[in-house]
């Protein structure tokens, strides 16, 4: 299905060099994937390539406000837009739901893991994939705002097994070949586990001690990100029998 890719103008370590990004799905239904953070120039931007028509429908990946904080800025613009996200709002999306966008349609993919709502869209051949994978770098599980690394997991094992040409990512580059980031993010959660507890091993106890184990130095604004990735692992090792936590302490279970 043709789209647009539409950057959101905030670029940051998180978001990448050119922001998040959105795409427009012109057509019969003219349809946003994800609603940027309501920067003027994305507004504009999205305005020239509507080409006259008023944006009808915006389909959110999830709920973070990197890709939800624009929704005001679009229904400012366009008062009668749908905005529609999994199980909220008026009217929920739902696992499965075929949803008319563009000059075609959307089958909406439930892929919880990054966060408790996230949602996944195929058309025929792409998942535009939101913050479920990306190149050049992994995902944030955040473990403290419903961040669930076994769901994630599972989430991954789903969007691989329908074998998409292309994923459209949340941030970064489109990616083309996606069994390439699917056997790489796979690899890596095995080897962040096994280095986990290795930290235990050497007398780390809290996701904070461990985080600055496994990924050393850190700029302020990711250390609270990786403990928080770190307790997902911890949970899902725990999940499996393989660490106990007592009183905010997490041991190996040997």
């Amino acid at each position: 299905m043709r789209h647009i890719l539409l950057p959101a103008h905030n670029p940051s370590t998180w978001t990448g060099p050119t922001g998040n990004n959105t795409y427009l799905l012109p057509g019969a239904v003219p349809t946003l994937v994800d609603a940027g953070v309501g920067k003027e120039e994305h507004l504009e931007h999205l305005i020239r390539a509507l080409d006259g028509r008023p944006l009808e429908q915006v389909l959110l990946t999830h709920g973070h406000t990197d890709h939800s904080s624009g929704i005001p800025a679009l229904v400012a613009r366009w008062p009668q837009v749908r905005i529609r996200q999994f199980g909220t709002g008026a009217a929920p999306i739902a696992d499965g739901e075929v949803i008319e966008a563009g000059d075609g349609t959307l089958t909406a993919i439930y892929t919880p893991g990054h966060a408790v709502d996230h949602c996944c869209f195929r058309d025929e051949d792409d998942v535009f994939c939101g913050d479920l994978a990306r190149l050049g770098g992994t995902v944030v599980i955040p473990a403290g705002r419903g961040g669930d690394l076994v769901a994630y997991l599972q989430s991954l094992a789903r969007v691989r097994d329908l074998r998409p040409r292309r994923l459209l990512p949340g941030h970064g580059p489109i990616i083309e070949d996606p069994e390439a980031v699917f056997s790489a993010y796979v690899r890596h959660r095995a080897q962040r586990d096994a280095q986990i507890l290795d930290a235990l091993d050497r007398g780390a106890s809290t996701p904070q001690e461990i985080a600055s184990s496994v990924y050393g130095t850190l700029a302020p604004e990711l250390t609270r990100a990786a403990a928080d990735t770190v307790l997902a692992h911890l949970i899902k090792l725990a999940a499996e029998s393989r660490v106990r936590e007592h009183d905010g302490a997490w041991t190996r279970v040997l």
